[in-house]
């Protein structure tokens, strides 16, 4: 699809910004505030994208997710907080969370694991397991999987 002309309609312009990558709805209406287009065309706009399946909020959550885990090892609630930011529904967030297989869902948390676990060899073995710990929580782990994880590497 070509890039449609500075001076074409709102419609076409998001046409082409939303078949270029999923977005969510908070995206679409970020980006006609930064074309400013008046806010009482913003639902009617987003509602065509809609019907024409340009913009479904429930795809665009699961591919997040799933991407979120797979590129950049995000644990759920790191992915959960990333989905509300975009503000998201909660329904489509439940629903991405339980798309995410489990097997991967924890190859992802051992393999985060293992590489900081492997950096972190200089250090004593008590700041080594609570520098993983730390690690682990910002990248949206659960605790109780982290610590039994970081338990199992430490060799306890």
């Amino acid at each position: 699809m070509p890039r449609p002309p500075k001076n074409a309609s709102p419609l076409d312009r998001l046409r082409h910004y939303c078949a270029y990558q999923e977005r969510c709805h908070s995206e679409v209406k970020a980006k006609l505030r930064d074309w400013e287009v008046p806010w009482q065309e913003h639902d009617e706009l987003v509602a065509t994208l809609v019907a024409e399946n340009y913009l479904n909020e429930l795809r665009y959550a699961k591919l997040y997710a799933r991407s979120k885990m797979r590129q950049k090892q995000w644990g759920v609630q790191k992915i959960k907080q990333g989905l509300k930011a975009k503000q998201v529904s909660d329904y489509c967030i439940r629903e991405a969370l339980k798309e995410l297989v489990a097997d991967e869902y924890n190859d992802a948390l051992q393999k985060a694991a293992t590489r900081k676990w492997e950096a972190l060899k200089t250090e004593t073995p008590l700041v080594r397991k609570h520098k993983l710990v730390r690690y682990l929580l910002s990248k949206g782990y659960e605790s109780e999987a982290v610590w039994a994880l970081v338990n199992r590497l430490a060799g306890e």
